[in-house]
């Protein structure tokens, strides 16, 4: 049970996914949370319709058009713009800032909330990928990475909860576990004419369209590898990802004396959610829980990395670390958006990542010691990405 004192939250991304079911959270519990300051990308309408349903007055919108917009209308309200808004409402006087900002864009906000000594409830994963030491350096400043780097996939939350079971020292490995997508099963072949909504058909999840097509293609799996490498700082021969289509068991830590702690629950981000913005303590509400007078499977198989190659791109760009995982990700959003277009097929998301990556090798990548250096090497990828793309015919696709 968590203590009866109130959570004074900012809220980034309050009008995607993440937002509206955090505030769900916050509908549910009356007086334990305040809402302090919401962020979006270009959703004036929205934005203004939650911040009068939580009395909030200060918000950001990272669209400038949009707010101008917003701001013409509703002179109540204190409205800032762009990206440097939604950074400035990440480091406002708060007891916690939850990121749920989707991409790379998401990092600057991660860093002012950290900067100013806030916990942040991370769901962008993106800013531990493309800024790690970074994250991890802001987060040990402002007091350690485990009071202030708050979980909230469900993967790394369940993680966190089981690696509440054990020492530190007892553990043996994190087990991370991925749904398969929509494409479990399928071969290379089967993947070659499958189209946007096929890749958006996701049979437990539902997710924004950016996640869900990572997770067709297991790039999110491997952007979660790296993630749990960086929030709980186990080596990466000791992390690994097993498929389990049910998506009840949202990880697992297996102990050095061979006893594994598994975290189950349906498949619903509110719980991870409420969680996060309580952390370590939990609330006395469930959304939902699983009912175990129904008879039911529960299955783990291998992950086919044959197939589904961004698993293992993800996986070498992690342990490369420096600003490999940066370039992998900006490839990746632009190979995402170019697929969601029509611009690229399926198969040559994962094909375009590859090519982008083996350009970086050749340019003698250093180490990142500035947020500018990651934001370089973010620029420069999305760059080679899209020079790429123009010329379609130098990203084949092997069958």
């Amino acid at each position: 049970m968590v203590s009866d004192q109130r959570r004074r939250v900012v809220l980034l991304g309050s009008t995607g996914s993440i937002g509206t079911q955090a505030l769900d959270v916050v509908v549910a519990h009356p007086g334990r949370f305040e809402v302090v300051a919401l962020a979006a990308g270009s959703d004036g309408a929205t934005l203004a319709a939650q911040a009068d349903a939580h009395g909030v007055r200060r918000v950001a919108l990272a669209d400038p058009a949009a707010a101008a917009e917003l701001r013409a209308a509703r002179p109540d309200l204190d409205v800032l713009d762009g990206r440097r808004g939604v950074v400035e409402l990440a480091g406002d006087d708060a007891d916690l800032v939850l990121n749920g900002i989707t991409g790379s864009v998401g990092l600057e906000p991660t860093l002012a909330a950290l900067d100013a000594g806030t916990p942040v409830a991370l769901a962008n994963k993106e800013s531990l990928i493309v800024g790690g030491d970074l994250v991890v350096a802001a987060a040990e400043r402002a007091g350690g990475r485990e009071s202030h780097l708050i979980p909230v996939d469900s993967e790394h939350s369940a993680l966190a909860q089981c690696l509440r079971g054990g020492r530190r020292s007892e553990v043996g490995r994190l087990v991370v576990t991925a749904s398969g997508g929509p494409f479990r099963g399928r071969t290379r072949a089967e993947l070659a004419d499958v189209t946007v909504d096929d890749a958006l058909a996701h049979p437990t999840w539902s997710m924004g369209p950016v996640v869900t097509i990572n997770s067709a293609t297991l790039m999110n799996k491997g952007l979660e590898l790296i993630e749990a490498h960086e929030l709980f700082n186990i080596p990466w021969e000791r992390i690994d990802v097993v498929v389990h289509p049910q998506s009840v068991v949202h990880s697992m830590v297996e102990f050095v004396d061979g006893s594994t702690l598994a975290q189950l629950s349906p498949p619903d981000m509110r719980l991870p959610i409420q969680l996060a913005m309580t952390w370590p303590d939990r609330l006395d509400h469930a959304f939902v829980a699983c009912d175990w007078t129904q008879a039911s499977e529960l299955t783990f198989e291998p992950v086919d990395r044959s197939t589904f190659r961004a698993l293992d791109l993800a996986e070498d760009a992690g342990r490369r670390r420096g600003t490999w995982p940066a370039v992998l990700n900006a490839a990746n959003e632009v190979a995402v958006d170019a697929f969601r277009t029509g611009r690229l097929p399926f198969l040559g998301i994962a094909e375009l990542v590859e090519r982008t990556l083996e350009a970086w090798a050749a340019t003698g990548p250093g180490a990142p010691n500035h947020l500018q250096d990651v934001l370089d090497a973010d620029a420069w990828a999305r760059a080679c990405a899209a020079e790429a793309l123009g010329h379609r015919s130098t990203v084949t696709v092997e069958g």
